[in-house]
């Protein structure tokens, strides 16, 4: 229901609102509504931040950046309560255009007691989250923006357990690398974190929006079209190193997984596709999780490692899920 729902509203939209953004959160059994950016602001409540177009941002240095607006709260701005440790699902429109491209988490500890009143610009920010290239290459490869996409334009987090409590934004991101300059699209929601730990990112985890990338970021200029990248299997994911991690630079390799909660290896973050098996008769070596088992063209093994099976994410790629 929920998703005919939300496909009923996008079909509502005029064209020019046709990308997208976060329109609802998910935390344990509670569900949040979302800000509706083409709504008069008077009168609405959210724990999402005011963000105030479905288009994308695609210069680095933009003013919006942070939170895909001025850095302001709401007039009845809310927080929703969470405790280390939680997870917490990010829902975009249904479905997401965009499958090429990395997701993004980053979160941002606000001076005194609440997060209202205080601008995401000031902020500094850490990433707690990432998935770039998954497999395959850059050109027509399998990345967590098509992930996202298959678990139902979701995204789900989990809030590090390590963490001091207190007053944080978490901002979701995914950036679209189908056209040049790259479609950045961030948002933010508050959150009042309890049951923390005390390690604090260091100085080289955190960032400033904008500050974070440049327009220059390979990350961010990478020609997924190119003839380079059809052999191309590694991408650098923008922005800082993990929290909690010892490296000094992004990559798209998995990070340990206690500094992450939501890797490109992670098992908890299954589909909800319910795309069919890619082959009745299933060939050739096991395939592990996330390999590519289908498509158009692909002749390697269609068998996928038990419990996994293959998914259908579009004519010329299927994975193991």
């Amino acid at each position: 229901m929920f998703t005919q729902i939300l496909s009923l509203v996008l079909l509502a939209l005029p064209k020019a609102r046709a990308h997208g953004g976060v329109l609802s959160i998910a935390i344990g059994g509670t569900w949040y509504n979302g800000w509706q950016p083409y709504d008069t602001p008077v009168g609405q409540s959210s724990i999402i931040r005011p963000w105030s177009t479905y288009n994308p941002i695609q210069d680095a240095t933009d003013p919006t950046l942070s939170c895909n607006d001025d850095g302001t709260s709401s007039a009845l701005q809310l927080t929703a309560p969470i405790t280390a440790g939680e997870k917490i699902t990010a829902y975009w429109n249904v479905p997401w255009p965009h499958p090429y491209g990395p997701m993004l988490v980053y979160m941002a500890q606000c001076p005194g007691t609440t997060c209202t009143g205080v601008n995401s610009d000031t902020l500094k920010w850490f990433k707690i989250d990432q998935s770039g290239l998954i497999n395959g290459t850059v050109y027509n490869g399998f990345w967590g923006d098509g992930l996202m996409i298959a678990d139902n334009s979701s995204w789900t987090t989990t809030i590090p357990a390590t963490i001091p409590s207190g007053p944080y934004l978490i901002r979701f991101e995914t950036i679209a690398l189908h056209s040049l300059p790259a479609q950045m699209y961030p948002e933010c929601i508050q959150l009042a974190v309890s049951g923390g730990g005390s390690l604090a990112p260091t100085a080289a985890e955190l960032v400033t929006f904008p500050g974070a990338y440049s327009n220059t970021d390979p990350g961010l200029t990478i020609d997924i079209y190119s003839n380079a990248a059809q052999t191309e299997t590694t991408y650098p994911i923008p922005g800082p190193p993990l929290y909690g991690s010892s490296g000094s630079s992004s990559s798209s390799s998995p990070p340990p997984s206690s500094t992450s909660t939501h890797t490109t290896s992670t098992s908890s973050h299954t589909s909800s596709s319910t795309s069919s098996s890619a082959s009745s008769t299933p060939t050739g070596p096991t395939v592990p999780e996330y390999g590519q088992c289908g498509g158009i063209g692909f002749v390697g093994g269609t068998s996928c490692a038990s419990p996994y099976t293959c998914q259908v994410v579009n004519p010329y790629y299927s994975q193991c899920l």
